[in-house]
């Protein structure tokens, strides 16, 4: 990999990883309805212009159906789960539980798309989603101010990812990144604006929560997009998503610093377990093999 496509790498991890605390900033004025219909809706406005620039904006609207569904599954759904859980969950908390993603779409690719899934990529799974149970065994709390339904809320977002990517290979594979990304922030600012609508603050929002919106929606989302884009084409699928080991360590350091959480063993060895198994998942890393099975 090339100095400038590490650089490249390393900015996504550092603002995606900051989509956490953003989210952990303004989500206690905003609530979760009208703060990710702002990141959707701003990011939208900041991606639209290149879209019709690069003349993808026919494309786009001839796709719309499709683009629609990835819309919901790969923004409005996860955003909005991902932002109830911000509510009481901390950062490098949710950014550990996102590293699952990559893993959640080879799960579904293998169930939906019959993709081929050899034992030592299934054993990175079952590795995986052992890291998750790690994690957040000791908060599965259900009772009265119990951290039970944001836990789930923030397992279940990259669920939706997963089935988003698959539904892009599926039924999208002829529109480009640019315009899948662009489409889905337009079609999820529509989906959520009637929650907005009905939970806008009837307060006034501080400075720091509209700071922190801003910066969510057009530097952790759209900009970094873009980046993400890029990345892709210039050192691959594989080495673009390898982006998914360096977000949570961003999302923790951002936790920390900005946020004074508390890094708990438990984390770490949640975070260790599902690093691992992501990266086995993934082909990145592989079992040794005998001799006999090298023959």
């Amino acid at each position: 990999m090339r100095r400038h496509d590490l650089l490249a790498l390393l900015l996504l991890a550092a603002m995606w990883g900051g989509s956490f605390l953003f989210m952990r900033v303004a989500v206690p004025e905003f609530g979760p309805g009208p703060l990710m219909e702002l990141r959707v809706g701003l990011a939208a406005l900041a991606l639209l212009p290149l879209v019709i620039l690069r003349g993808r904006l026919p494309l786009m609207l001839r796709r719309w159906k499709a683009i629609l569904v990835v819309g919901a599954l790969n923004a409005a759904i996860p955003f909005l789960l991902y932002a109830y859980a911000a509510q009481s969950l901390g950062a490098g908390f949710m950014a550990v539980t996102n590293a699952v993603t990559p893993v959640w779409g080879a799960v579904i690719a293998w169930l939906w798309l019959k993709d081929r899934l050899p034992w030592g990529r299934a054993l990175g799974l079952a590795i995986a989603l052992l890291g998750i149970v790690v994690l957040v065994w000791d908060k599965l709390d259900f009772g009265a101010g119990g951290d039970g339904p944001a836990v789930l809320a923030s397992v279940a977002a990259p669920l939706f990812y997963g089935i988003a990517a698959n539904w892009t290979k599926r039924f999208l594979s002829g529109v480009d990144a640019l315009s899948n990304a662009t489409g889905s922030m337009l079609t999820a600012a529509l989906l959520l604006a009637p929650l907005a609508v009905a939970d806008w603050p009837s307060h006034a929002v501080s400075w720091n929560a509209w700071a922190a919106t801003i910066a969510l929606a057009l530097l952790c989302t759209s900009l970094a997009y873009v980046i993400f884009f890029r990345l892709i084409a210039s050192v691959g699928p594989t080495g673009a998503v390898s982006v998914t080991f360096l977000v949570p360590v961003f999302g923790v350091l951002w936790g920390v610093w900005f946020l004074d959480e508390v890094v708990t063993q438990q984390i770490m060895a949640g975070a260790a377990v599902v690093l691992v198994g992501t990266a086995l998942a993934l082909g990145l890393v592989r079992w040794p093999l005998s001799k006999a099975a090298r023959t």
